[in-house]
């Protein structure tokens, strides 16, 4: 493969617009492109949380697989749809996402209410991401509301938000530190 970023400033996109994957120039405003932008912004979500775990945590090594997974859906999502193509993120990948989240489950007392987002810096910026997460489900689903969006793209988005909500649950345990539970107020 060759060095596919050899040139960062083309100055094509001073006019607004940008270019997919195919080659075709949208404008930057687009659902498509929203969509890839909150793409990105979860993915350096993931980023920050990683960097905010030590080394060895448990977290890190599905973190890293995560953060492919999501590049190759920006991949796949930043070319319109082709119904031939398998998808980049599919059963798998979804599949790994469930068992995660059964591992992370086993240990974790239920819940009676609401938890309120916060805690450590690593709990904290997990429930961020996860919040970012939710942010890129509602842009696939805007998006699939004018053009078929790939199904499998949607599920693993939504196991994931569940997944970033358990983790932050479980890195907060492991780190002693209490839940802060939302409590509604009489008026």
């Amino acid at each position: 493969m060759g060095n596919r970023l050899s040139k960062i400033v083309t100055r094509t996109g001073d006019d607004g617009s940008t270019g997919l994957g195919d080659g075709q120039r949208i404008g930057k405003d687009s659902e498509r492109v929203e969509l890839l932008g909150a793409l990105d912004e979860l993915n350096s979500s993931l980023g920050l949380l990683g960097a905010a775990l030590v080394a060895g945590d448990e977290l890190l090594e599905p973190l890293a697989a995560i953060q492919q997974d999501l590049f190759d859906l920006g991949g796949e999502l930043c070319i319109p749809p082709d119904s031939a193509a398998p998808p980049r993120v599919g059963s798998s990948h979804i599949a790994s996402l469930e068992q995660l989240l059964e591992q992370y489950l086993k240990d974790q007392t239920p819940l009676a209410n609401f938890v309120l987002p916060g805690g450590s810096e690593a709990v904290a910026r997990c429930h961020l991401a996860r919040a970012v997460c939710r942010r890129v489900e509602r842009r696939l689903v805007a998006l699939h509301r004018i053009e078929p969006a790939p199904p499998s793209a949607l599920h693993y988005l939504n196991r994931l938000g569940d997944l970033l909500f358990v983790m932050a649950r479980r890195l907060g345990a492991r780190r002693g530190e209490r839940e802060v539970l939302w409590r509604e107020r009489r008026r």
